[in-house]
């Protein structure tokens, strides 16, 4: 079994109730065991600025699953709570990326672990940083040394 993060964002409809329901239907992956999902967190957009705030979480997964089978079941999440792609950083019901894979490197198409922009992204760090917050990004560094290098980023954790 491997160990796997994966983010969760939305920001259209009730953002909320996406990523809960995106955490659910994690935990009913096949070959996988749903081990922990972090708090729900509001951040502002990047990129496009002009959307609505994104509520934020992390879950972490063992899993059974390669990785590239791994992200083809996280696609097909996205899709099945209608998520469109038009144009890069678009408000969203759904994301979900693979952030880490056990502490592998991975370079292949459609597909580079750890995530390309995590390290720079506090909404993918505070909560990565709760549920393992001992986690080293392969290649990069310890994932508390980079959440400080973002403080310039307001993220917050919402109540439960």
């Amino acid at each position: 079994m491997h160990t796997a993060f994966i983010a969760l964002g939305s920001n259209l409809g009730d953002p909320g109730e996406h990523v809960r329901k995106g955490i659910a239907a994690l935990a009913e992956m096949p070959q996988s065991r749903f081990v922990a999902a972090s708090s729900l967190y509001r951040s502002a957009p990047v990129g496009a600025v002009d959307q609505p705030d994104f509520i934020n979480a992390v879950a972490q997964l063992s899993t059974g699953l390669a990785p590239q089978p791994l992200l083809a079941a996280l696609l097909a999440i996205e899709n099945r709570y209608g998520r469109e792609r038009s144009f890069r950083n678009a408000p969203r019901t759904l994301d979900l990326d693979l952030l880490l894979y056990d502490a592998q490197c991975i370079t292949e198409p459609g597909l580079c672990v750890p995530h390309p922009r995590m390290h720079l992204r506090a909404f993918v760090l505070a909560p990565l940083l709760e549920l393992a917050p001992a986690c080293i990004i392969p290649g990069i560094g310890p994932a508390a040394d980079l959440l400080a290098r973002c403080s310039d980023q307001i993220v917050r954790r919402l109540a439960p």
